[in-house]
């Protein structure tokens, strides 16, 4: 296919369908799509949808009419690289580049629509300040995981059991969530002017016997709501009067009101608005028909939901997909609901204990492993010299033909010599190589030129990269927790000792004989001085940040090892190529071992 050919290729969106009792639906992280889909009035993309049926085999099931697809194309099944990822997935034209998962599907949506209709409907904008909006990945982001995975989540739960009378944890958060002030960029200019208005209506006379009436979806239009109509707009221009009296201006910020939510991320209508509606539409559809009286403990949720509404091209969008959208009556029939304010119902269950401050250096800890038989063990390396012929590579592959200075692309070489001698070693004709956390795609790159024989795919979470060669992080337990799960052999440098903590999925110590030795503040101190090994740290130091950089590692290695793992951790060669020069070199021992 030449060049002219792939430019009229669309990309492809894969979403899921559910056949129940040979009924189909659409889950919501399907439904969410397709509804920016129509917002954006994009073409840039074919929708094709997937049912899945027994095990992980995704069978195809027809393309989506022609106002939300391009031409219809017959697929046999779905390619590799989607039956790997996790719907929604979007597939390039050449079949070679492939995002998963929602927030990372969306924002491509509204990107590559934005580039090929500019300007069309301001869509550019929902990606918030900056670009922003739902870019950090639900693991390291609170936000990101209540809007893509958690909220979803609950409404799907309350759907399948819509007569339970308990509000979920997920939405009354985001229901305070509304309640809070709203923090924009340089908002001393909007709160000025809202003090301005507050002052003008509260010098203008009213008629007597007047009062005011509160209604839960059409409250009074003011700054906040004036701001965020005028950035849906194409110039993103207001008429307001930026010239404020000589007592406006005095008046410290301190003082300043507050500014209101009106949309889920503050005053402007983002792409968190729109993974919101359509599962806010469902479950507030199921309390008006099943709990109505349950709608008087969410006022700010319903006024949300009646002020996107507004938002021109919603309601369109809205139609297009099925979706009615009305306006929430709450009964009053005086049933006791939970309090947003009480402990523990507002947040969400989460596996990361209350932050306490760290006292003391890690001797103590160090000396309470040692005491029960638990010191840092490397493993020799196997080919300490073994470098990789980097002059029968071509010479872009070379990390020294970059931008980089000398002695940071003489480190990149080092490192990537030790990566690759250990892939090299563990790798057989028809394999496949996964370089998760990718980055540049140095190792990536270097391994599909030194294994033609073999399959290499690159995975990375951020969108400006593409193995950067170090697992940040709880990343490094995710790429261990994957390749465990696959039975695979891996190859895994970690680095951010500092970061790593208790998420959604992972707790730490993550191994028994850890987590009987040591609590989770007792391992964290261990990683927060694992990250103590820079050179111009004291040789003591570095001697205790290299010996707690290990302790972390073999708590990762003892967890693997119990689900079947032969694990070793080494010292890259030489030792200055890293500060953080671990290397997790695993594989199943042989009734373990899979095919693949």
């Amino acid at each position: 296919m030449n060049d002219s050919e792939m430019k009229r290729v669309p990309d492809s969106i894969y979403l899921e369908i559910t056949t129940e009792n040979k009924q189909q639906s659409l889950p919501l992280h399907t439904s969410i799509t397709l509804f920016l889909l129509s917002y954006c009035e994009s073409t840039s993309f074919r929708v094709i949808l997937l049912s899945a049926k027994s095990g992980e085999q995704w069978n195809w099931v027809g393309d989506l009419p022609s106002t939300l697809a391009a031409d219809q194309v017959q697929l046999p099944e779905p390619p590799p690289l989607v039956r790997a990822c996790k719907l929604p997935a979007v597939l390039e034209a050449d079949g070679m580049f492939c995002r998963a998962g929602l927030a990372v599907v969306l924002r491509n949506i509204v990107q590559k629509t934005s580039k090929d209709s500019p300007g069309h409907l301001n869509i550019s904008s929902l990606l918030g300040f900056k670009n922003t909006c739902l870019k950090a990945c639900a693991e390291v982001s609170r936000w990101t995981r209540l809007c893509e995975i958690e909220i979803p989540s609950a409404v799907e739960d309350h759907l399948g059991n819509p007569t339970q009378r308990c509000i979920p944890p997920a939405v009354l958060l985001l229901e305070k969530r509304l309640g809070e002030p709203v923090k924009v960029h340089n908002d001393d200019k909007l709160r000025r002017q809202k003090l301005q208005q507050q002052a003008t209506s509260q010098s203008t006379p009213q008629e007597e016997g007047s009062g005011a009436t509160v209604t839960l979806c059409k409250p009074t239009c003011g700054v906040e709501l004036d701001a965020a109509m005028a950035k849906l707009t194409t110039d993103g221009s207001t008429d307001a009067d930026t010239k404020k009296p000589a007592d406006i201006r005095r008046v410290k910020t301190s003082h300043l009101p507050e500014l209101e939510h009106h949309f889920a991320e503050g005053l402007y209508f983002t792409l968190t608005d729109v993974v919101l509606l359509p599962c806010i539409h469902q479950y507030l559809s199921s309390l008006q028909r099943h709990t109505p009286d349950a709608l008087a403990s969410l006022p700010l949720l319903v006024r949300w939901y009646c002020r996107v509404q507004d938002v021109p091209g919603v309601r369109r969008a809205a139609e297009n997909c099925g979706m009615t959208l009305f306006t929430p009556q709450p009964s009053e029939s005086g049933v006791v609901l939970p309090e947003l304010s009480t402990p523990g119902e507002l947040e969400l269950e989460s596996t990361q204990p209350e932050k306490m401050p760290f006292v003391g250096g890690p001797r103590p800890t160090l000396t309470k492993l040692k005491n029960s038989g638990i010191e840092a063990v490397f493993s020799p390396h196997p080919c300490p010299s073994w470098t990789v012929p980097w002059e029968d590579l071509p010479t872009a592959v070379n990390p020294s033909t970059g931008k980089m200075s000398d002695t940071r692309a003489i480190r990149k070489c080092q490192q990537l010599n030790n990566l690759v001698a250990m892939v090299t070693q563990l790798v057989h004709p028809g394999d496949t190589v996964v370089d998760f956390c990718s980055g540049g795609g140095h190792v990536g790159i270097v391994l599909a030129h030194m294994l033609p024989q073999c399959q290499v795919i690159l995975v990375e979470n951020k969108e400006e990269s593409l193995v950067a060669l170090h697992a940040c992080g709880v990343a490094t337990d995710m790429v261990l927790e994957r390749c465990l799960q696959a039975g695979a052999a891996f190859v895994i440098s970690p680095c951010c000792y500092g970061f790593i903590q208790n998420t959604q999925k992972f707790t730490f110590p993550r191994s028994q004989t850890f987590s009987k030795i040591l609590d989770y503040k007792e391992h964290m101190i261990l990683c927060r001085f694992a990250d103590q090994t820079a050179v111009q740290l004291p040789e003591d130091r570095r001697k205790i940040g290299k010996s707690c950089m290990g302790l972390v590692d073999l708590d990762r290695c003892l967890a693997a090892e119990t689900r079947g793992y032969t694990v070793k951790v080494m010292t890259m060669e030489p030792e200055s190529c890293s500060p953080k020069n671990n290397m997790l070199v695993g594989q199943p021992r042989p009734k373990h071992i899979m095919s693949g």
